[in-house]
């Protein structure tokens, strides 16, 4: 015990303070919240307003932030963009995963999406933009994040985690609800997770967003752990009786079994997303 304290303490000598601090900034900034200032991002980070301001306008120079507002503000400059984009178009998974979900695209008529998961968010990390102009309004562009308890994406990416795993990801007692079908509370989210485990797909209708309904499916690498997920929306708040909903299902995990497999993986003999690609059973009721 002495010597791994011993490790710790000399590792977090090498931590560099303004780095840190630089960086915790950055990741304040959010879809949600995509304008900050310097007091709330002092009192967030619990430093003094000066060195914040420092640091800020460190970034601004950089091109990591630029101001808004009257120049009271800040939001996400193009450095980030651009890290992240490079970061993106460098992963096997969606140099892998476009031309999987063009063909999801074609196949179904409707948007396809990849994502993965970053802690408690969802991330689209690739796209294939459906070309029928009567669902174009519905456009979700790479780098979008979502709450993942509150997204059957996020519960799909959720499927490989343990009660202990999933409660440390998520301590508190109530959850932010964003409809009245948000999971509200643990028990109800593993029971979400639960259930898209087990049926090998999750469907919402109109769950989180209003005229929106999504089916997505995991995506597994090599040593079959879930590292992505893969969607196709609907726009409109629900998706048919069983004649249109069977094939759609079917569809989707098809493409996510397609890249899980070019990953390397190779489905066991019940595996719910492998048997409903293959349309060896029969899809579970919503």
């Amino acid at each position: 015990m002495e010597e791994r304290g011993e490790e710790e303490a000399g590792a977090s000598a090498y931590l560099v303070p303004g780095l840190e601090r630089g960086l915790r900034i950055l990741t304040e900034f959010s879809a949600r919240e995509p304008v900050l200032g310097a007091p709330e991002l002092s009192r967030r980070i619990g430093i003094p307003r000066t060195t914040t301001f420092r640091l800020l306008q460190t970034l601004e120079s950089l091109g990591f932030l630029e101001r808004v507002n009257g120049d009271r503000q800040f939001q996400l400059g193009v450095a980030v963009l651009r890290l992240g984009f490079e970061y993106l178009s460098s992963l096997e998974l969606t140099d892998l995963g476009t031309p999987v979900l063009e063909r999801l695209r074609d196949t179904t008529g409707l948007s396809a999406h990849l994502l993965i998961r970053d802690g408690r968010d969802v991330v689209f990390v690739a796209k294939a933009q459906t070309r029928e102009p009567m669902f174009s309004s519905v456009k979700v562009n790479v780098g979008t994040r979502l709450p993942g308890h509150a997204t059957v994406h996020g519960q799909v990416l959720m499927g490989d985690l343990t009660l202990a795993e999933l409660r440390a990801l998520y301590p508190e007692k109530q959850f932010e609800r964003y409809t009245d079908r948000t999971p509200a509370t643990l028990a109800d989210l593993y029971a979400r997770v639960r259930e898209s485990a087990e049926h090998g797909f999750a469907l919402s209708e109109a769950s989180f967003e209003t005229g929106i309904s999504v089916v997505s499916a995991p995506v597994r690498d090599q040593s079959g752990r879930i590292v992505a997920a893969i969607t196709v929306t609907v726009p409109r708040s629900n998706i048919g009786g069983e004649a249109e909903r069977a094939p759609l299902v079917s569809a989707v995990c098809g493409a996510a079994l397609d890249l899980s497999t070019r990953l390397n993986y190779r489905p066991g003999p019940n595996d719910p997303t492998a048997l409903l690609a293959s349309h060896r059973r029969a899809v579970p009721a919503a």
